[in-house]
């Protein structure tokens, strides 16, 4: 089951890659402008248009394919896929193996790769954030080969989250004694298609906007889940500056807390083990994103506050 809007030739690749290995092959599409429904259409697909009148997101979308699935036919496992993505050969097998040797297990996925990771230093950080350790886990992204009574269980996505859907739907399911787990086997190729500092911008505004909505819907929880996320996002991007800039105006020797940032970037590039030929730059933008993230996290909370409904918040 894929989801898309406006992927243009992304989107033919990845039905194209699930044609004869997953049956019913389903496409949602929430509101394209590029002839996605039709292309998807012309592939065999079924198509789920999502009605325009309520807010879009991948959420939503996600439900109204499995919804779909459901009514035709599937009882058992369902494959989502995001439409920039390709599913590599071999995979649903091996993922399908997973669920069945485990009654338990939930809902497993690969290894995500970056198709054209030296396009630019965006689409590098994407390929190492997917390189996660295999084995037990505690969420998964959007590619993920799922137990559909498990989902069901507990209510399937929120549909009211913009991002981060995903893992806290992970959540829900570890609570309710379900597994996750990280296989050792390539998944899907993705393709970010980053080269400008304000799609890497809106994306990072993107993921500290989630880690508000989700560490805050889950705020009472054990787990914390997200809390250190956006705590660290508020110290380094919100609170640090103003530290800086009321100390500075009271004495010019509190300038030189602005040197926390170079010092926190230079002890990122050191302690990077992923053999990322730009670690210098990718220390830098980790640090950067925290003021972007922090933006993110404070749209939140003022929406919240003032009872507004954000909008879907895309990079491409």
């Amino acid at each position: 089951m894929v989801i898309g809007r406006n992927e243009g030739g992304r989107l033919i690749r990845c039905l194209q890659s699930l044609a004869g290995h997953a049956e019913p092959l389903i496409y949602v599409d929430s509101g394209s402008t590029d002839g996605s429904a039709e292309a998807a259409e012309a592939l065999g697909a079924m198509v789920v248009q999502l009605d325009l009148s309520r807010p879009f997101t991948a959420a939503r979308a996600r439900n109204a394919g499995l919804l779909a699935a459901r009514v035709l036919g599937a009882h058992d496992f369902v494959q989502f896929v995001d439409g920039d993505c390709e599913v590599l050969p071999g995979w649903i097998g091996t993922g399908l193996d997973a669920l069945h040797d485990d009654p338990r297990l939930a809902v497993v996925a690969g290894r995500r790769i970056e198709r054209h990771p030296d396009a630019s230093v965006f689409n590098l950080i994407c390929d190492i954030e997917w390189d996660t350790p295999v084995g037990p886990a505690q969420a998964v992204g959007g590619d993920m080969l799922a137990r559909i009574a498990a989902l069901e269980e507990v209510g399937g996505f929120r549909e009211d989250l913009i991002a981060g859907e995903e893992p806290e739907l992970c959540l829900r399911l570890r609570r309710s004694g379900w597994r996750i787990a990280r296989l050792d086997a390539p998944m899907t190729l993705h393709d970010a298609a980053m080269h400008r500092l304000r799609q890497w911008s809106r994306r990072t505004r993107r993921a500290g906007h989630a880690f508000a909505e989700v560490s805050w819907l889950h705020r009472h929880e054990p787990e914390g889940f997200w809390h250190r996320e956006t705590r660290r996002a508020v110290v380094w991007g919100a609170l640090l500056p103003v530290a800086v800039v009321a100390g500075g105006l009271l004495h010019p020797a509190a300038w030189a807390l602005s040197l926390a940032w170079p010092a926190q970037a230079a002890r990122l590039a050191l302690r990077d083990r992923s053999g990322c030929p730009a670690r210098i730059r990718r220390a830098a933008l980790t640090v950067l994103g925290k003021f972007v993230e922090a933006q993110g996290v404070l749209e939140f909370h003022l929406r919240r506050l003032l009872r507004r409904r954000a909008g879907i918040i895309e990079y491409k």
